[in-house]
């Protein structure tokens, strides 16, 4: 019986060792570099290993070296949005915040078609409670006319905003009055009534509304 239950018994895990001796870890870090640089020697492309490579280089606290590979990526493969919003997230995680901001802001400047940047770009600086500076990412964004989602975002952000109700009502109406400009169909009308009757509970000014329509 005991060896039967020998048998099954699972075999215990290596305990994790930490590399205290600075010799000793200069020498590891030189032979994990090597490992992954002759990796990507072999296959370029493989981005997955590129970010691997930045993660692992993060984890270690050397920034400036992520940082040099995260730039490495986008030399091969700038147009994922992927990589952009990785190369911003581990500067935000790591509390470097204007280094994030020239991130997204070169993001932003190269990809202006992918939404998913503009918004992450403004909801950082609303995390950080900088409303004027998610507000003026958000004036950005829609000088590329986008599409309706991003508008509705817009006025969320204004909503979450600081200041009293009538000044969020106020600049929400403002946005939805450009929002209508843009996307003047009847769905867009409809939902700016909608929007004015639920905020306001003014049927007058939900109805002026339908009669721009």
């Amino acid at each position: 019986r005991e060896a039967h239950e020998m048998q099954f018994e699972k075999p215990a895990k290596a305990p994790r060792q930490q590399i205290t001796d600075p010799e000793e870890l200069r020498m590891y870090k030189l032979r994990k570099r090597k490992t992954f640089e002759n990796t990507l020697r072999r296959n370029r492309m493989s981005i997955g290993v590129w970010l691997k490579y930045a993660s692992w280089e993060e984890s270690q606290k050397e920034f400036e070296r992520a940082r040099s590979i995260f730039e490495r990526i986008l030399d091969i493969e700038y147009q994922s949005p992927s990589i952009w919003l990785k190369y911003s997230e581990m500067e935000m995680r790591n509390r470097f915040i204007n280094r994030a901001r020239n991130v997204w802001d070169r993001a932003v400047q190269l990809l202006p078609r992918v939404d998913q940047l503009w918004f992450k770009y403004a909801l950082m600086e609303e995390n950080l409670g900088n409303f004027e500076g998610a507000r003026r990412i958000f004036e950005r964004w829609m000088k590329w006319n986008p599409p309706e989602k991003a508008w509705m975002m817009y006025i969320a952000l204004e909503n979450r905003s600081i200041g009293s109700k009538e000044d969020k009502i106020h600049r929400c109406r403002q946005i939805y009055d450009r929002f209508i400009d843009k996307h003047g169909d009847e769905n867009a009308f409809i939902k700016y009534a909608e929007w004015e009757y639920k905020k306001s509970r003014s049927a007058e000014f939900a109805r002026k509304i339908y009669e721009k329509a």
